[in-house]
């Protein structure tokens, strides 16, 4: 049976309503537990639980140490593609977007790997919009093999396949495979894709499965906070999460936690979850999940990063640039201009080819980033904080 089946069958709208509310008592009860169910999970979420938010932090950071130690690892994003061929109202490489696109060359690739392993970093992960014309299997696994003597740690965010085509990343040197399904209800899922292979709800939700199939021991998920009911999404993606450890039990689960940011296309959340929910989930899914990861990206603002770090964070990006070429300017001379999935020319001189301020190129990035920080700077605030920042725990000949 597939998470898409269970799925089906999962009381979410009924969970939703009961953490809504749920008494102060219940709330207690469940903070209390060692063992929790998707009701009580329910119960952590809810604004009764809220009020004792307090309590929530400290037992969650206490879990956090007993479990992970006082560390936090470090990893960054390398965007090689903003291609796409999908239509999602969200995200900034939309098709229909009318932005500056750019592919980089292996070349490019090694160039843009060189700064970030210069810079601290030894966990990589790659970025790439979903276009086939552009981000081939071939693609994807040249990029891996050429990375993967310098990188102990490479993961994938991609454009879902189907197992028999993540067989060669794996062989490449690939090891994890993250995959947001933004959001886990159906009729929004329908109402914010709307051309593309994307649109298949079920095929992207069975995406983790396929991948542990394929051999990737490291799954990540999440939603996109912003589009659904933040209880709704947190609900599902806990129930995704445990069906991934009772089934794909020998790869590690992460979880991140993103938030919508500005992006080209000028897209506004339909939803809100404030800082504080934020800081009440992190925990709720600490206690529900003592031995997953947790992931912060630089979506957040650096003071609230920091303060989620005691929290139950243990993963964390830094420095990151959203766009391909972000880190030296590498494909910057190869841009192009696409208007509903069509090339445009860029007239010589034209403004949008204009050096943009700390941009080391001019390809537009997925998202605009809160925490800019550089990464040396994330890392001593960590070590400031009595944390570790760890850029490598992970190396190939352990499982020689």
């Amino acid at each position: 049976m597939s998470f898409f089946t269970e799925f089906n069958s999962l009381p979410l709208e009924a969970l939703v309503k009961k953490s809504l509310t749920a008494s102060a008592e219940a709330a207690r009860e469940a903070a209390t537990k060692t063992r929790f169910s998707l009701a009580d999970f329910a119960a952590l979420l809810s604004p009764a639980a809220g009020e004792m938010l307090e309590t929530l932090c400290a037992r969650s950071q206490k879990m956090t140490q007993q479990r992970f130690g006082k560390t936090i690892r470090m990893f960054a994003p390398l965007y090689l593609s903003n291609e796409c061929i999908n239509n999602c109202s969200y995200c900034g490489f939309s098709r229909d977007n009318s932005i500056l696109r750019v592919t980089l060359s292996l070349d490019e690739v090694r160039r843009e790997a060189a700064e970030l392993k210069a810079q601290g970093f030894r966990n990589l992960l790659l970025v790439a919009g979903e276009h086939p014309k552009f981000v081939s299997n071939g693609y994807m696994r040249d990029c891996i093999a050429a990375l993967h003597e310098e990188w102990p740690s490479i993961s994938l965010e991609i454009g879902p396949m189907e197992t028999e085509e993540y067989r060669p990343l794996v062989a490449a040197g690939s090891d994890g495979l993250i995959v947001y399904q933004e959001t886990y209800d159906r009729a929004i899922y329908a109402a914010m894709h709307t051309a593309g292979p994307k649109r298949n709800f079920q095929w992207r939700l069975e995406t983790p499965e396929r991948a542990y199939a394929a051999g990737f021991r490291r799954l990540g998920i999440s939603p996109l906070y912003g589009l659904a009911d933040w209880r709704f999404e947190a609900l599902s993606v806990a129930a995704h999460a445990d069906y991934l450890l009772r089934n794909c039990w020998k790869a590690a689960v992460t979880i991140s936690l993103p938030r919508l940011r500005p992006c080209a296309g000028e897209f506004q959340p339909l939803t809100h979850l404030g800082d504080r929910d934020l800081v009440q989930l992190v925990c709720a899914l600490r206690l529900m999940f003592p031995d997953v990861g947790l992931v912060l990206s630089t979506r957040e603002p650096a003071k609230l990063r920091n303060g989620l770090i005691p929290l139950g964070i243990t993963m964390m990006s830094a420095g990151a640039r959203t766009e391909p070429g972000g880190y030296t300017g590498a494909g910057k001379e190869k841009i192009h201009h696409t208007k509903r999935g069509i090339i445009k020319e860029i007239a010589s001189g034209s403004s949008e080819w204009a050096p943009v301020a700390d941009r080391a190129t001019n390809a537009t990035g997925q998202f605009q980033v809160a925490d800019e920080r550089p990464p040396h700077e994330v890392a001593a605030q960590i070590r400031h904080l009595g944390y570790e920042p760890v850029w490598k725990d992970w190396d190939a000949a352990l499982t020689m």
